[in-house]
């Protein structure tokens, strides 16, 4: 997973509320197993309005979405962050997120940040002026060049996690050092756990 520590750049303004997975990416699009593609099927009912705002031209390389509250709610589909990563998005900005959405984007590396709805409505007014928006994951702070300042709180696990770029296997990995001294402790102490499942 890359690491994350800022992201600068325009932001796709959505702004609705109660987003949720199927409207994210619709059940059609989840019989496969590969992230890659999938940012095609992203907002496929909202891609299917005329004028709509995902396929704006003028939002074309966003790396940030700005969403209303509980963005992510519904059925619970590791697809849907798939899906954004797939589209080039880093960072969701909405007052909530449902919890077990917020958590599957952390663990593909896309930052979930909360803001009051007041900070929201006003970076939604940033990004359709075309004006970058700034996140920075190491000082929490999102900021405008109209010298808007909006400060957001992080879990420190989750927070550590994208700074690193750790998903879970990376997590495992980086303590391959103990878990190597804890399986020669444990095999040397009790030989007999492990009869039978080495190569002769």
């Amino acid at each position: 997973m890359e690491p994350l520590t800022r992201v600068e750049g325009r932001a796709i303004p959505l702004g609705l509320k109660n987003v949720d997975t199927d409207i994210i990416i619709p059940a059609k699009w989840l019989k496969t197993i590969s992230r890659e593609g999938l940012g095609a099927g992203a907002f496929e009912a909202l891609r299917a309005e005329p004028g709509n705002v995902i396929d704006d031209p003028a939002y074309a390389g966003a790396t940030l979405l700005i969403a209303g509250d509980n963005f992510g709610c519904g059925s619970s589909r590791e697809h849907a962050a798939w899906a954004l990563g797939d589209m080039g998005i880093r960072v969701v900005i909405a007052p909530s997120f449902s919890d077990i959405f917020s958590g599957n984007a952390v663990k593909n590396g896309i930052l979930p940040v909360v803001l009051p709805q007041e900070a929201v409505d006003r970076l939604l007014a940033v990004a359709r002026e075309g004006q970058p928006i700034t996140v920075d994951l190491e000082s929490q702070t999102v900021t405008t060049p109209y010298q808007h300042r909006f400060t957001f709180n992080l879990d420190p696990f989750r927070r550590h996690c994208l700074l690193n770029g750790l998903d879970e296997v990376g997590l495992t990995m980086a303590r391959g050092e103990a878990i190597g001294a804890f399986e020669a402790t444990r095999t040397a102490a009790q030989p007999w756990l492990m009869r039978g499942t080495q190569a002769a």
